[in-house]
């Protein structure tokens, strides 16, 4: 039982782990000769108490493994954080460099019940925060489903235009040519995308003016948060992405008016802090762990046949944007869209958190350095105090032969009920990192 339960406790409460079949075997090698030297380590799953290999699954949605979840949100909140205020390898001169938050919504396809922050929705009701109408359309007949879906397939190629278009008009602001541009600045950002009510994507940002080295790189003097900010409504509003021709009607996507570009002020700029690094970080990473299933009660799994939907408990809106996914996935002249492929997640196929190279840190070193530091405290607590090898220009080495295949998901009940106890506020590497 201890056994089992120190295998458990590693997947911080993942209770649907990937099982393994196999075996891992580590040899001393001496690089300067090639010598393979003795068996140093050998694991065979078979003798693990379990009987497999455990590997978290590592799902990022919050109802398909809550734990993992919690574990990615925490990344990308330090991922975020590191961007705004330094650390993880970026400097923290990095709080002096303008930057702003924006919110990129979608356009209208029709009235849908909401709460106004003055009167009434346009159904004449004051609607509670947990109504479950909110978001759906007031005349489903009239709402345009069609344009709906295609919309959220092509938002990643809408903010792919932007993105270039917004370099641009930076530059000229600064009074730069396209190709002057990159020797005096550089734009970063970080961005997550998030569904409405309604089943449409819009993008939350954080978009930083940097030296053309990046974050490293102090921005020059002309580079300021009013500038980016009237850069990013003139880029928003000319960011437009041509759409496919169904029955004859053609289609052309662009964000919607409704765009909120707000400075992220630090004590380093002076004057009040109207908004703070830790609230912009914390409420994209809220966002990293959600899908259309949390904002629209649709599915959290790719649809396999559509007769499916008929016992699922899913709204009528929810289960109409499903249905016309899959209709205009069967069109030849819109597979390249995959629409049927990504009908649960209403025809957005993109990634939901995204980053410029020279942001900040990455989430694989993040999990890099989470994993050595959990390496560390398992050699310390086998009693080796000194688990990383003195002799740093020793020509020994390790080899590693292994080969794992896999077994299945999940665990026995009585497992699920052990590994459920070690949330990741247990596991003290998650928050040591």
């Amino acid at each position: 039982m201890p056994e089992l339960v120190r295998q458990l406790r590693s997947l911080g409460g993942c209770t649907t782990p990937i099982r393994l079949d196999g075996h891992r075997t580590e040899h001393a090698l001496n690089t300067a000769t090639g010598e393979i030297g003795p068996v140093l380590h050998h694991l065979n799953a078979a003798d693990m108490p379990a009987g497999n290999l455990l590997v978290r699954c590592n799902n990022r949605r919050a109802t398909r493994c809550p734990a993992c979840a919690e574990t990615y949100r925490r990344d990308t909140y330090q991922l975020i954080t590191a961007g705004l205020r330094g650390g993880k390898g970026t400097p923290e001169a990095v709080a002096t460099h303008p930057r702003v938050f924006a919110t990129f919504t979608a356009p209208s396809f029709g009235p849908v019940h909401n709460r106004p922050t003055r009167g009434q929705c346009r159904c004449g009701t004051q609607h509670p925060d947990d109504a479950p109408e909110l978001g759906t359309p007031l005349d489903p007949d009239t709402y345009d489903y069609e344009a709906a879906v295609l919309w959220n397939a092509h938002a990643s190629k809408i903010w792919a235009r932007f993105s270039i278009y917004l370099r641009r008009e930076v530059a000229k602001r600064a009074g730069l040519t396209q190709r002057d541009f990159a020797d005096h600045a550089r734009i970063s950002f970080a961005k997550v995308a998030e569904y409405q009510r309604r089943g449409a994507i819009h993008f939350h940002a954080v978009i930083r003016l940097d030296g053309p080295t990046g974050s490293d790189d102090p921005p020059p003097p002309w580079a300021t948060a009013e500038l980016l900010t009237d850069a990013i409504r003139a880029a928003a509003s000319a960011a437009e992405v041509p759409g496919p021709v169904v029955d004859g009607r053609a289609h052309a996507f662009a964000f919607g008016r409704q765009l909120d570009i707000r400075t992220i002020r630090t004590a380093d700029f002076g004057g009040p802090t109207q908004l703070t690094d830790k609230a912009v970080a914390a409420y994209i990473a809220k966002y990293a762990t959600k899908g259309a299933e949390t904002a629209t009660g649709t599915l959290d799994r790719p649809v396999r046949f559509i007769a499916e939907l008929a016992r699922m408990n899913l709204s009528q809106h929810a289960e109409r944007l499903i249905r016309t996914a899959w209709a205009l996935g069967a069109r030849k002249d819109l597979e390249d869209l995959r629409l049927r492929a990504w009908a649960h997640m209403l025809g957005f196929r993109g990634h939901f958190s995204t980053k410029t190279r020279r942001y900040s840190t990455t989430l694989g070193a993040l999990r890099a350095a989470r994993a050595e530091w959990r390496r560390l405290q398992a050699a310390i607590a086998l009693g080796d105090q000194t688990p990383v090898p003195a002799d740093a220009d020793s020509d020994d080495t390790t080899l590693v032969l292994a080969h794992w295949v896999y077994a299945g998901v999940g665990l026995t009940r009585g497992e699920e009920w052990l590994a459920a106890a070690f949330t990741p506020d247990e596991i003290e590497g998650d928050t040591a990192v």
